[in-house]
């Protein structure tokens, strides 16, 4: 491990704790202010091949029509006009989150944003542009990962985004990175035992635009999991919310009774807040995360699926093992590896 992993693991192991509910009240204040503007980078305001193991699947025609949206498009190298936009400006930009503790938050002790998620964005940075500190972040709510990436507020959104039919009707993605699933986070001595019948009359947190939503949609066992006004201007924000840092604040606060979320998410913040577990034996769903571009942006995707096939060669020593050991090994155990990609068979 080198040096500046070592650093990094060191100042996590320091912020253990950092989700108490004073502090996660005020980050939750400053979530709204922050949500969509630009992050600080380096110190100043910045705006705005064959893998062992490779799954084949059949090509999917178009978004409507789709049966297989965990299959991408072979990965290149080759540059292209989204390619040559970003080498033009010599910055990166990239959606992310600075809430999600140890995938992409903000670290209190040197401002910068770290995490799972980041790492990625970097080692994409850095195949495009030479340069892995390239990049501008911006940090983005989940229900606007499409819409900012549509208007080219944003060229890449790394932000735990679960590939699916719905989400690939307005973006493109990269192989799969991570595999994650729902699950219920609630207080340790809470009746709720998972996503059960025990919801039934419970208030259940979601973040506006979640598989996590959607799933209570589907099945809700009886829990109370929407705002009186949602996605109108009078909005409660009470029991779906913007970002998924709200929803431990509300359960902390004891507005809510528990989370809906990845377990990925989950995992970490149970590991800011010991009072709050995951419910049930394992994920009630399978999930896998993306890289997201624009809709067409075929040589942006097809370059993320070359530094993702850099990214996890390697096996131990793989980036994506190394990156996995420091952000969500304490959380995450057990897992041996990432995801084999699937590719499109045009």
């Amino acid at each position: 491990m080198t040096d500046k992993r070592r650093g990094a693991r060191s100042a996590r192991v320091r912020l253990r704790g950092w989700g108490g509910v004073t502090a996660m009240a005020a980050a939750c204040a400053v979530t709204a202010s922050l949500t969509l503007l630009p992050l600080s980078h380096g110190g100043a305001e910045a705006f705005g091949g064959a893998v062992a193991g490779q799954r084949t699947a059949q090509a999917v025609t178009s978004a409507e029509d789709c049966t297989d949206p965990e299959a991408s498009l072979p990965p290149s190298s080759a540059d292209g006009p989204n390619i040559e936009k970003i080498k033009k400006r010599g910055k990166l930009i990239a959606g992310v989150d600075q809430n999600s503790f140890r995938w992409g938050y903000r670290n209190p002790e040197n401002r910068r944003i770290e995490g799972f998620d980041i790492d990625l964005v970097r080692a994409i940075a850095g195949n495009i542009l030479n340069d892995r500190d390239a990049v501008i972040f911006r940090a983005i709510p989940t229900n606007k990962r499409a819409e900012l990436l549509a208007d080219g507020k944003v060229d890449v959104v790394v932000r735990t985004m679960t590939i699916n039919c719905k989400q690939a009707r307005k973006v493109s993605f990269s192989t799969a990175y991570f595999q994650a699933g729902q699950q219920v986070l609630a207080p340790k001595d809470s009746t709720i035992t998972g996503y059960d019948r025990s919801l039934a009359g419970k208030r259940v947190c979601t973040a506006n635009g979640s598989t996590a939503y959607d799933a209570l949609k589907k099945q809700s066992f009886g829990a109370v999991f929407e705002d009186p006004h949602d996605g109108t201007a009078a909005d409660e924000n009470q029991l779906t919310v913007p970002n998924q840092l709200d929803c431990l604040v509300r359960l902390q606060m004891g507005e809510v009774d528990a989370v809906v979320t990845d377990n990925a998410l989950a995992a970490g913040q149970a590991a800011q807040d010991p009072a709050v577990e995951l419910k049930g034996d394992k994920p009630f769903t399978t999930e896998y995360y993306g890289v997201a571009a624009k809709l067409g942006a075929d040589d942006l995707v097809a370059r993320v699926n070359q530094v993702l096939v850099d990214y996890r060669s390697g096996g131990a020593r793989s980036d994506w093992m190394l990156s996995y050991q420091e952000w969500l090994e304490a959380g995450l155990p057990g897992i041996k590896g990432p995801p084999a990609p699937k590719y499109r068979n045009d």
